[in-house]
């Protein structure tokens, strides 16, 4: 049968449009499932931020003069990652590396010179290399209003004057040894303290006229001491190493620390305590 052209032109127009409704619908389709592939992808990634939240408590090693600067850091952290908590173990770093060693459990050691780190290192306990994140530099400690006129490194082997100072194992006891060595001095001590602090309190109690402790724990000390610096302690200024511990309970958060004590804002409070930059 033979059919109009108007007839013909009427069924192209027809089918013009369904195929045009069908490409719509298609498309629209199409957009959906992009919008759902996106949504899922969204979710995903809410899901994966969630689960990478830290948590937990975050137990650090460190050198008894972190102690004002770390428990700072320490808050800092808290408080940008809630639900987590840092607990800290001062003491002096040959002590804290024997414990490392030894198994107690531990997430970061922060130690006051590179040989105590090597402790831990050498017993294969560190996860990575250490990293050098400070630096600290000697002082002597006298009484308030410094009594005694000291005034040098060799007024402390004047005779009669009560002077403490770190025991030799320690990074500041090995110091000192080393700036004594470097001036040809020799001093005898009424004690060596196992870490800065308990030597510097010696004279905070005035049990002692003097002690040589680092710049760090004389300005964290306040008024309770006064600092006098002396030259020879350009030659023992000790390297403050962190390292990750390779069984770590918490080294997702542990990690995040140590970001945090090598940050910007980490720096600014280290320095702010009289650390020196590495």
């Amino acid at each position: 049968m033979t059919r109009s052209p108007r007839r013909t032109r009427r069924m192209l127009q027809v089918a013009g449009a369904g195929a045009a409704a069908l490409l719509a619908l298609s498309a629209c389709s199409s957009s959906d499932s992009g919008s759902d592939s996106g949504s899922d992808s969204a979710k995903a990634g809410s899901s994966a931020s969630s689960s990478s939240k830290l948590s937990g408590t975050v137990t650090v090693f460190a050198a008894a003069s972190l102690k004002e600067s770390f428990t700072t850091l320490g808050k800092e952290f808290e408080q940008e990652h809630p639900g987590t908590k840092v607990t800290f173990n001062f003491g002096g770093s040959d002590s804290l590396a024997a414990g490392i060693t030894g198994g107690a459990p531990a997430d970061v050691f922060a130690a006051a010179s590179p040989k105590t780190m090597k402790i831990v290192t050498d017993a294969g306990d560190a996860s990575g290399t250490p990293a050098t994140f400070v630096r600290n530099q000697l002082e002597i400690a006298t009484l308030p209003g410094n009594p005694d006129k000291i005034s040098s490194l060799k007024d402390l082997t004047r005779s009669g004057l009560k002077v403490v100072l770190c025991d030799k194992e320690v990074p500041c006891g090995a110091a000192v040894q080393k700036a004594l060595d470097a001036s040809s001095l020799k001093l005898t001590p009424v004690s060596y303290e196992q870490d800065v602090k308990s030597a510097l309190t010696k004279v905070e109690l005035k049990e002692a006229d003097a002690a040589v402790v680092y710049k760090t724990d004389v300005k964290a000390a306040g008024d309770k001491v006064e600092g006098v610096e002396f030259p020879e302690s350009s030659e023992a200024i000790n390297d403050y190493p962190i390292a990750l511990l390779k069984d770590a309970p918490n080294a997702g958060a542990a990690k995040a620390f140590i970001e945090l004590v090598s940050s910007a804002e980490g720096q600014k409070v280290l320095t702010e305590a009289g650390f020196l930059k590495p």
